[in-house]
């Protein structure tokens, strides 16, 4: 089976923001775009009151996905654009549906004067129960948002992409996470910004503060550890540029703080079996309702 780039249309304008990144996408993949609205059933009651009746139905149901695809298609000349009507709760219905797709892309509303994101508990349920990787993406995403400055100042799809930023943890680094954000550096043709944080054992923090000389050995020895763990990678990925950054300190606070000069930001999700809560981790949590740019987690084990 094809793999598709899924999105999970509501008809929102964060959704249709969504659906748009997700059509760009599926264009540099070479991979058809799935456009699916998830209908929960009302309890009976509500279902029977005269402003839920059939017409209002098949709005949701039929319109906003068929108006949202006749769009991508007018914009996106020779993408194959499908949709589908599904009925359940949107997040067990969208973790389902992920399983077939090469990315499930959903939208967030961004913050009103402030950078980020604001994840719902449907995005972040998905997020924590997905197998495969999601990507959200702020309202009001537009093309030029992932494009270097042209020489007016003015961000343009003419302009290079910007660099994809990956946050990495050498202690318990995973092949998935890493091949994915150089794959996703490579189809845009640009580089790979790699964003190591660290901090020191516990028998270290307390003499950390007042001693400058044992902070520079500390900071000199990440950074070759970080340097010596890419190499392979650099190898593997030659026309990808790298840059790494190994800073002292939480790795949620540098990823955000790059985000701002980010076409994408990559992080990871241990895979949990518990079905109970939204366990994503407190790094991809914090770039997940901060992040300037989109953001994708992609879990592994």
């Amino acid at each position: 089976m094809t793999r598709t780039i899924t999105v999970g249309l509501d008809g929102s304008s964060e959704s249709l923001a969504a659906a748009e990144w997700a059509a760009r996408e599926a264009g540099l993949l070479g991979l058809p775009l799935r456009l699916v609205h998830v209908w929960e059933p009302v309890p009976v009651p509500m279902a029977q009151a005269p402003l839920l009746g059939v017409e209002t139905q098949a709005h949701w149901t039929e319109r906003i996905p068929r108006e949202a695809a006749d769009g991508i298609r007018l914009r996106h000349p020779g993408l194959e654009v499908t949709t589908e009507q599904l009925s359940g709760h949107p997040a067990d219905v969208l973790a389902h549906v992920a399983k077939d797709a090469e990315l499930l892309v959903l939208g967030s509303r961004g913050m009103s004067g402030i950078g980020g994101f604001m994840v719902g508990s449907v995005g972040l349920s998905t997020v924590a129960h997905a197998e495969r990787p999601v990507v959200l993406v702020r309202a009001g995403e537009q093309a030029a948002d992932e494009h270097e400055m042209d020489p007016a100042g003015i961000p343009s799809a003419a302009t290079p992409f910007r660099p994809v930023v990956l946050g990495l943890d050498i202690e318990s680094p995973n092949e998935e996470l890493i091949e994915f954000a150089f794959a996703a550096a490579a189809r845009r043709k640009t580089s790979l910004r790699v964003v190591h944080g660290w901090n020191p054992p516990p028998y270290y923090a307390y003499g950390l503060a007042a001693d400058l000389e044992l902070h520079g050995a500390l900071a000199r020895r990440e950074t070759v550890a970080l340097t010596e763990f890419l190499h392979p990678w650099r190898e593997k990925h030659p026309d990808v540029e790298v840059t790494e950054e190994s800073h002292y300190g939480t790795p949620g606070n540098h990823l955000v703080d790059a985000s701002r000069e980010a076409s994408l930001v990559v992080v990871g999700r241990r895979i949990r079996r518990n079905p109970f809560g939204t366990h994503i981790g407190p790094v991809a949590h914090a770039v997940l309702h901060h992040s300037a740019a989109p953001v994708a987690v992609v879990p592994h084990h």
